[in-house]
């Protein structure tokens, strides 16, 4: 059993760490690289390894009870197991296909998981200078220097619903489902982002809905719904079994460690189970 941390240490920790990532992904993009293909067809770079390699070095020393499950040892075939109740998810860098084609809303993304929920969370998006960050109560964005110094820190929170609400929805991975819920809600703009800026962006009370009816992995929203929930919002599951999304490894068809669709939520009114 992980003994017993202070949230908030573990946030700056976290920071620290997606800091590192983000100055390796730097490194990485300034040197040039070659994209592969992984296994289920999505792509890698050096980045991505890298800027995991940094960051589970860094969580495995200062949390060595704390297991970790982290997009690249997963695709590379690393057995994680169960869990328990408390861990982090990494993903080194959401976003990639953004990465790759130059756009600048790739991210890194570590979370703490308790009980099922992301309770700490850090977004970087490193081509944009910016850390969010969030634990129950305290929601921030911060500038991130070229040296690597957090400075301008302010608190962010969700703005209250709005009606038509403006949506975010995924820039690369729009699935039909996606588009009728969209149409469905009375939606009259929508806004095409990349990796998990979409949660930043709900958190920061920029949008208002972000619904997702495809294939994510729980890396990939944990750290942006840690953020998203401590500004004040929340992310529902968009099925018939309804209620929060919650994280932790699954036996589930579709795989261990695949989300259910979802519906992420800028403002309090619960989103609507989709069958």
């Amino acid at each position: 059993m992980a003994r017993e941390y202070d949230d908030g240490a573990i946030r700056f920790r976290l920071e620290e760490l997606a800091v590192l990532a983000g100055r390796e992904i730097a490194d990485v993009l300034r040197l040039g690289f070659a994209t592969e293909q992984k296994p289920d067809l999505s792509p890698v770079t050096e980045a991505d390894r890298r800027a995991e390699a940094v960051i589970l070095s860094g969580l495995r020393k200062s949390y060595p009870d704390i297991p970790c499950i982290a997009e690249e040892e997963m695709s590379d075939g690393h057995e994680a197991g169960d869990p328990g109740d408390i861990f982090f998810l990494v993903d080194p860098l959401d976003g990639t296909k953004e990465f790759v084609t130059g756009r600048p809303e790739f991210t890194v993304n570590i979370a703490l998981i308790r009980d099922g929920e992301p309770v700490v969370g850090v977004v970087l998006a490193p081509a944009q200078h910016t850390l969010y960050s969030g634990l129950p109560g305290i929601a921030e964005m911060a500038q991130v220097s070229e040296d690597g110094a957090i400075a301008k820190r302010e608190a962010i929170a969700v703005r209250p619903r709005v009606d038509p609400p403006l949506v975010i929805a995924s820039r690369s991975h729009r699935t039909k489902e996606t588009s009728d819920y969209i149409v469905a809600c009375g939606a009259k703009k929508t806004m095409p982002i990349g990796s998990s800026l979409k949660f930043c962006m709900l958190a920061r009370g920029q949008a208002d809905l972000y619904p997702r009816f495809g294939r994510t992995m729980q890396w990939d929203t944990a750290a942006g719904d840690a953020v998203l929930r401590a500004a004040g919002g929340c992310t529902f599951r968009a099925d018939s079994v309804g209620g929060r999304l919650t994280y932790g490894r699954r036996d589930a068809k579709g795989g261990e460690w695949v989300n259910p669709w979802f519906i992420a939520m800028g403002g309090s009114v619960p989103a609507t189970p989709v069958a």
